[in-house]
């Protein structure tokens, strides 16, 4: 069964295959998480996101991790700013994690972190956006049981880790972290 865990910490550290960024569409860089990766990969991130053309919201799209020294890989996801497009929101939000996921297996990752996407400079309300998450990777890891083993949410925040840690606790796949 894989492992579903969430922890407070800075998402650049983490030591495993791949790690989601919350990237805008331009992939160039931003604020918040975007910046800390971008930051701690360096420019050759920059110059290779430069390759790719942007990128769609709800989309994903991959780079070497460069400096960031415990990953393989930067998935970069486009998630939704909260408030343009009530009725596909949601929708939008769930695809950026199973697109990440999709491509972490295409790529072989076995263990993954992602940020609680768009809920920093893109509104989405954490407790919504949280629940959106958890069910999207567990229906993923329902019908690929075997692709990943670990799969880590990593809040910046001890209050958006309570509102991941108490949701998590009520879902009905994976294991506490």
């Amino acid at each position: 069964m894989t492992l579903i865990s969430i922890v407070r910490d800075d998402i650049t550290t983490r030591r495993v295959d791949a790690i989601v960024n919350a990237a805008n569409s331009t992939l160039l860089g931003g604020g918040g998480v975007d910046g800390a990766i971008h930051r701690a990969a360096g420019p050759k991130l920059l110059a290779e996101c430069k390759t790719l053309g942007g990128c769609a919201t709800g989309q994903a799209k991959a780079t070497k991790s460069y400096g960031l020294l415990q990953a393989k890989y930067v998935i970069h996801t486009v998630g939704p700013i909260f408030g343009r497009e009530p009725e596909r929101e949601a929708r939008l939000l769930a695809t950026c994690y199973d697109q990440s996921l999709a491509l972490a297996v295409e790529l072989g990752c076995k263990s993954i972190a992602f940020p609680s996407i768009s809920t920093g400079a893109y509104g989405y309300p954490i407790e919504q956006a949280s629940r959106i998450a958890l069910d999207t990777i567990r229906q993923f890891l329902a019908a690929h049981s075997s692709a990943i083993d670990l799969v880590e949410i990593v809040t910046f925040s001890t209050r958006d880790y309570n509102i991941y840690e108490r949701l998590h606790g009520q879902g009905p796949v994976g294991s506490k972290g």
